[in-house]
């Protein structure tokens, strides 16, 4: 978590998934139009992993609603309405949420009603 969103942070926060969940298939990766997103780094990295960069257009975000909808749940869910007194304590919390509620805990109604940790595993 940085002030700014830059292609470092964007790159690293990438490898940090990719590194995690292994993907063994191609994985659609979602993204506003940023200029991180469209750098040659980001690129190359997305294609040596197997990551299909899909970019929204430009005012469109139903080109992203999956992702959109995420930030959403993140602000209704957990950050709306909340005063962080330092940096560590609001990335303390959102991964907290990510990590322990959103992939973990939280019932997706496009993945039956399942988390989507359940629905990756296979344990319907």
């Amino acid at each position: 978590m940085k002030p700014t969103l830059g292609k470092k942070l964007a790159l690293d926060a990438l490898l940090m998934a990719v590194w995690r969940r292994k993907p063994k298939t191609r994985v659609i990766m979602h993204s506003d139009q940023g200029s991180q997103y469209g750098s040659d780094d980001w690129k190359r990295f997305c294609l040596a992993n197997h990551l299909e960069p899909s970019m929204s257009r430009r005012g469109n975000c139903w080109d992203n609603a999956v992702a959109e909808h995420f930030f959403r749940s993140l602000k209704k869910e957990r950050i709306r309405k909340r005063i962080y007194k330092t940096r560590d304590m609001a990335r303390a919390d959102v991964f907290d949420y990510i990590e322990a509620f959103y992939n973990r805990t939280r019932h997706h109604s496009h993945l039956g009603g399942v988390s989507p940790e359940a629905f990756e595993s296979g344990s319907l």
